[in-house]
């Protein structure tokens, strides 16, 4: 997917406090093999290399336009690759996943794959955002169901593959995980109105409909604002952000 990296930070602030509560969950220990899975521009990636002493960080993504940005913090111990997260190869003390993994399908066989590329006591620590059922998503959903967008999109309606807080815990536990967390947190952003909230998804849920939608992706996001400020007038309106947190230690040195 197409990403903008202006886009996606219209609201920065917002977006960085998630990856400081999944921060807080890293086991902190020097000399680590660290690979951060949806890396994006690379800010964030350099403050979780900052935090591990003497560690080498990798940050991953698939998008070049990302990644251009992302290679301006690069430094000795901090690098930047294009990849794809579901083909992670290698071995890591550390894999870290800041709100990336919601755009890889089958979390039933992605989690385990990940967890067994760990090391010996190495840790999987995830955040990834369960909003999917704001209204803002079922309009999306809703309308891209009907024409002429469903035409347009090719029948293409997409349905988020972010697990319960029981479905990742019961996942984490069959892999032999330990001291595994898996939490739900709101964060309640207030915002001027439901245009606010648009702008919002435009830079995270909209984009793989926008990218299929051609000459009909203005129509479709007009479409969708409108709902919108019919569902949530006037303002300032509370957007209650729910993201999904995860993590978990591989205490075994057989896999």
């Amino acid at each position: 997917m197409p990403w903008d990296p202006k886009q996606y930070h219209k609201f920065q602030t917002e977006r960085s406090a998630p990856f400081f509560d999944l921060l807080k969950l890293v086991n902190i220990r020097p000399s680590l093999q660290v690979v951060d899975l949806g890396c994006g521009t690379g800010e964030l990636t350099k403050h979780l290399a900052e935090a591990l002493p003497e560690s080498n960080v990798l940050g991953l993504d698939s998008s070049l336009e990302m990644l251009a940005k992302a290679k301006q913090h690069a430094n000795s111990l901090l690098r930047f690759e294009h990849g794809n997260q579901t083909e992670l190869t290698g071995t890591w003390d550390l894999i870290f996943s800041n709100a990336a993994l919601q755009w890889s399908e089958n979390h039933e066989e992605l989690i385990p794959n990940l967890f067994y590329k760990l090391k010996k006591d190495g840790q999987i620590a995830v955040q990834v955002p369960s909003n999917h059922f704001h209204i803002s998503h079922q309009f999306i959903r809703e309308t891209a169901k009907e024409e002429p967008f469903q035409t347009a999109l090719g029948g293409f309606n997409r349905q988020s593959p972010v697990l319960t807080i029981e479905g990742y815990t019961e996942v984490l536990f069959k892999c032999g995980a330990q001291d595994i967390v898996v939490f739900e947190k709101v964060y309640p952003h207030v915002l001027e109105n439901s245009d606010a909230i648009l702008e919002w998804i435009r830079g995270t849920a909209l984009v793989p409909y926008l990218e299929k939608l051609g000459e009909q992706k203005e129509a479709f996001t007009e479409t969708v604002r409108k709902k919108l400020k019919e569902a949530i007038p006037g303002g300032p309106v509370l957007y209650p952000f729910k993201r999904t947190f995860l993590s978990a230690i591989n205490r075994s040195s057989i896999w």
